[in-house]
């Protein structure tokens, strides 16, 4: 047996979810983060933010004396699944833990539970359950009762939430530290099941565990088999498709990572709240979820973009229950991960201005009506409301794609997005006969004008190269992202020249940055001091880009470099650093997966979703309209 790094590394976890909230597992046993029962709830276990005080479960080989508990020797997720299998080889016999989440369709319970089956397989081990609740982020000591249904039932109880468990009879001590020990020979079999009920109301008796273990990964071997992709590293883009369903709300909105606070810079400030939706992550994150062949998570996004969004008071962020108030607080109480600090709930970025949402959000749009979704009259008529704010808005500095805290600025990849947003836009309404010819005309016009713009003051003729923001001679890997959504053609030495300078300038250890830093928040775009890692997602798009102007064998020998940056169960953070050889940033980040989804796809040269080339709105766009019509 050997024992975990402590603390243990960010890419240590594994991740349990049921597409309504998620938990994360350590490899000795211990769920060290749970948000029940939704994403953006507050932890019953948050010592991955601290220290064991904080609240964690851990189920595993027994030991005693301030030991540290030793770490499974093999894992693995059962099939396309996420449920999680860890056995330990102890002296005494082997033993495994099966967990997991019950998947959302498994049965008419709605509580969420997790799940802990532990098997003997060999001689005898003893085995122990440490279970310490600590609600509201590891600030409260809950009340910690046998109920009526049994004496091996506990609750634990902080209003307004309630967690019972069940399963062998633990003892408690003045701590709040419940602790069951068992001993399992070869062929036994012990379940403890963890359920959230408001405070209000009991907790209902569990289902049987086998029964919820079977169907429960029925549901994502089978919704895994829609897979479409079958080119080169099939099993890495299934495993970053299960991902991204994991982080796809049943309501429609999708988060962009389970976690909080998770640092970019070990001991450093960067540590944001990633539990909700944010418009460009959930649309870039349908999109790559349409490329595989799944339509159903569109429908439902789509529906809840109509339900939740106002285009007249568009925010990048909201709750998954829509509500737009995501006031920013610190948790002082939490010493944060490896004294990475602040610790962070909410997002003061809600309140910013992010012009490239708005090319995001319709460009995904008319991917899922090209992918087979049906015209929806709901969702044109948000579209073209959309449009028309960006035809208000587009000439003003914004925070960008970064979510900078420092002064806005006129960044480029926001104005290109602004263009992609009239161009789908516009691809989309042309095919509505019922259309004004007038509107399409206006679209086009103004198409045209934020293309002669970004490419007047976006572009350096000193570098040869597009810039960061208008005016300065800065690069940012967002423009790896022009060539994806044809902004020019493959062949432009402008964009090739900008690929070209990104992938020498902002390059470090062979992976791609933001944009460059220099430690001092003077010094920085974004505002923040310190440095942070390479970012995942921007290598993934440095694969992309090289293959759109033809240099293939640089791809893949990109996108070759980065699968072994994963997980050993395939999951990947936000960032990695390369010199202390690990991931960083919040975990699994859904940016990292589909970013590496859409490069697998394109550099399989699969048959992709492709758009038609948009013919001209009719005949209208050469005709002399009047001033008060496209002013």
């Amino acid at each position: 047996m050997h024992t975990l790094t402590t603390p243990p590394r960010i890419e240590d976890h594994a991740l349990l979810g049921n597409t309504a909230s998620a938990a994360l597992v350590r490899p000795d046993g211990a769920i060290n983060w749970a948000c029940l029962p939704g994403f953006d709830s507050p932890a019953v276990f948050a010592s991955l933010l601290g220290t064991a005080d904080h609240g964690l479960w851990r189920v595993g080989p027994a030991v005693y004396d301030g030991t540290p508990p030793p770490a499974a020797d093999r894992r693995h997720y059962v099939g396309n699944s996420l449920v999680l299998r860890q056995e330990w080889d102890t002296p005494a016999g082997t033993v495994a833990v099966t967990d997991f989440m019950p998947a959302p369709t498994v049965s008419d319970h709605a509580e969420p539970r997790i799940i802990r089956i532990v098997e003997g397989i060999s001689g005898e081990v003893h085995v122990a359950s440490v279970f310490r609740p600590r609600p509201g982020y590891g600030a409260t000591r809950p009340s910690i009762e046998r109920t009526a249904h049994g004496a091996h039932r506990l609750r634990a109880t902080a209003n307004p939430d309630s967690y019972s468990l069940d399963g062998p009879q633990h003892t408690a001590n003045g701590r709040g530290v419940c602790r069951a020990d068992f001993a399992v020979r070869a062929g036994q079999i012990v379940v403890l099941t963890l359920t959230w009920v408001p405070s209000h109301r009991p907790a209902p008796i569990p289902p049987d565990a086998f029964t919820e273990l079977d169907a429960t990964i029925e549901f994502w071997e089978q919704w895994a088999a829609g897979c479409t992709y079958r080119g080169p590293d099939r099993e890495a883009v299934v495993r970053s498709a299960l991902t991204l369903k994991a982080l796809c709300h049943p309501g429609g909105g999708v988060v962009a990572a389970p976690t909080t606070s998770l640092p970019e810079q070990l001991g450093g400030e960067r540590n944001w709240d990633y539990r909700y939706v944010w418009l460009r992550d959930s649309a870039l994150t349908i999109a790559a979820l349409l490329r595989l062949g799944f339509l159903d998570e569109a429908r439902q996004w789509r529906t809840w973009l109509v339900d939740t969004v106002n285009p007249e008071h568009l925010q990048p962020i909201y709750r998954i229950n829509g509500d737009a108030d995501l006031d920013e607080e610190t948790l002082d109480h939490l010493p944060g991960y490896e004294s990475s600090r602040p610790v962070r709930i909410g997002n003061g970025a809600a309140d910013q201005l992010q012009l490239d949402v708005y090319g995001e959000l319709a460009d995904t749009l008319l991917l899922a009506e090209d992918a087979g979704l049906a015209p929806s009259p709901q969702c044109d008529a948000m579209l073209l409301a959309l449009a028309e704010q960006v035809e208000q808005r587009w000439r003003e500095p914004d925070e960008g794609i970064w979510e900078i805290r420092g002064p806005a600025r006129h960044f480029t990849h926001s104005k290109i997005m602004c263009w992609v947003a009239v161009d789908r836009t516009l691809r989309l309404l042309e095919r509505r006969s019922a259309t004004d010819p007038a509107v399409l005309a206006r679209l086009a016009q103004l198409r045209e004008q934020i293309h002669t713009d970004v490419c007047t003051r976006g572009f350096s003729p000193e570098s040869g190269t597009f810039t960061q923001s208008y005016g300065s001679r800065a690069l940012d890997a967002s423009l790896l992202l022009m060539p994806l959504v044809d902004f020019l053609p493959s062949d432009d030495k402008r964009l090739i020249r900008t690929v070209e300078a990104i992938q020498r300038e902002l390059t470090e250890h062979r992976l791609v940055l933001r944009y460059a830093t220099r430690g001092d928040a003077g010094g920085n775009v974004d505002g923040l001091a310190g440095q942070e890692g390479a970012f995942l997602a921007c290598t993934f798009w440095l694969a992309e880009s090289l293959a759109v102007i033809g240099r293939h064998s640089e791809a893949r020998e990109i996108f070759d470099r980065l699968l072994p940056l994963r997980s050993d169960l395939g999951l990947l953070a936000e960032e990695y650093d390369p010199l202390a050889r690990r991931q960083i940033g919040n975990y699994p980040q859904g940016f990292s997966h589909w970013s590496l989804t859409d490069a697998a796809v394109r550099l399989a040269s699969r048959p992709q979703l492709r758009r038609p080339a948009l013919p001209e709105p009719r005949a209208v766009v050469n005709q002399v309209l009047p001033a008060a019509v496209v002013a």
